[in-house]
């Protein structure tokens, strides 16, 4: 990948974890002028190794140290054409009021985040700036000595404006796969489906593809987004097709045996034999999971419309006893059960 062929424009990826730095490398990798800012720990790792940016297709590019700078302070950063915002959902609005004084008008900033509304909070604290949500739509597994793996399919969902034009050349060169919708809120809605996932995977300690090819954490699944599906539904949200199936049918087709699951939907196990989800990383980490921005969300969303939400709110629970130190790790019968018994009571 050469980055001649584009002008310089400087990036700058606020929250530097495997997302932000698997994201802002390859646009490092495409000639911009990438500024990563977060902890010290990561950025020590890939000041001394440089980036090596792989993933499930075979893409392995290497970006050497010379090729982007790393702080720990915002303020040391110069003012930026690009902000990506790659925060946990936690952060959001501490993480926006570190930017205040350092961007000019008009600056584009790109909400790379899971769950629903963190762009309209950044707005909030940054009305001068274009502030579009965003989505990353796949895994990144962080390796030692500066790898970092994609490990699902998947792009980046953007919110469609004009001024992504300005960007354009540079999103080509990176070799990610961009996707502009003009209603972005759909696409986040069904991302949000896919990742009530994470607390599953996260208690079931098992990586992604062994989670999902088990039947009856597919099950469990199945309960997870059924009831997120008919709060959604009551809300007339609809959300968008991400998956093989319409995700209504998906959620059928999750309880079916696991040889027939390989076999209709062998699709959705494309996925690295390492990569667990995020949340799984958080909790092994002793970080704070997002869980409240994701089965909260759902959780939310039932108040509002006047539905009983028990699986997710029982979820929420489980994951905050294994926050709070308890890493029990939950079999596919034992969690089915427990979820099963909450969407009865």
């Amino acid at each position: 990948m050469t980055s001649r062929a584009i002008p310089a424009q400087r990036v700058l990826v606020l929250g530097a974890g495997s997302i932000g730095i698997f994201v802002g490398g390859n646009l490092a990798a495409a000639g911009a002028d990438v500024t990563f800012v977060g902890r010290p720990r990561l950025l020590d790792e890939i000041a001394e190794h440089g980036l090596r940016l792989t993933d499930l297709d075979g893409r392995d590019v290497a970006v050497p140290p010379a090729a982007f700078r790393g702080v720990t302070d915002v303020n040391d950063a110069a003012p930026p054409d690009l902000v990506l915002i790659t925060v946990k959902s936690a952060d959001t609005a501490a993480a926006a009021s570190e930017l205040v004084g350092l961007l000019k008008p008009g600056t584009v900033v790109l909400s790379l985040q899971n769950g629903i509304g963190n762009d309209a909070v950044i707005r909030e604290i940054l009305p001068a700036c274009v502030v579009l949500a965003g989505m990353v739509m796949f895994n990144v597994v962080h390796h030692a000595g500066g790898r970092f793996h994609r490990g699902t399919a998947g792009g980046v969902a953007l919110a469609d404006d004009p001024v992504l034009n300005r960007f354009g050349p540079l999103f080509r060169a990176s070799g990610l796969e961009i996707k502009r919708h003009p209603d972005l809120l759909p696409v986040q809605w069904a991302k949000l489906l896919l990742n009530l996932n994470n607390p599953i995977n996260a208690l079931s300690g098992r990586p992604l593809r062994e989670e999902l090819a088990t039947r009856d954490y597919r099950r469990c699944l199945a309960l997870t987004q059924g009831e997120a599906l008919s709060v959604m539904n009551a809300a007339r949200i609809t959300p968008a097709r991400l998956t093989p199936l319409p995700p209504a049918a998906m959620v059928r087709l999750l309880t079916v045996p696991d040889g027939l699951f390989r076999r209709v939907a062998g699709r959705v196990l494309a996925i690295d034999p390492v990569a667990r989800s995020s949340m799984a990383d958080d909790l092994a980490a002793g970080r704070r999971t997002e869980i409240r921005w994701l089965c909260g969300e759902i959780v939310s969303l039932g108040t509002m419309v006047g539905l009983p939400t028990p699986v997710n709110q029982r979820l929420i629970e489980l994951i905050a006893v294994a926050e709070d130190g308890d890493r029990r790790t939950w079999s596919g019968p034992e969690l089915l059960a427990e979820l099963r018994a909450a969407a009865g009571r």
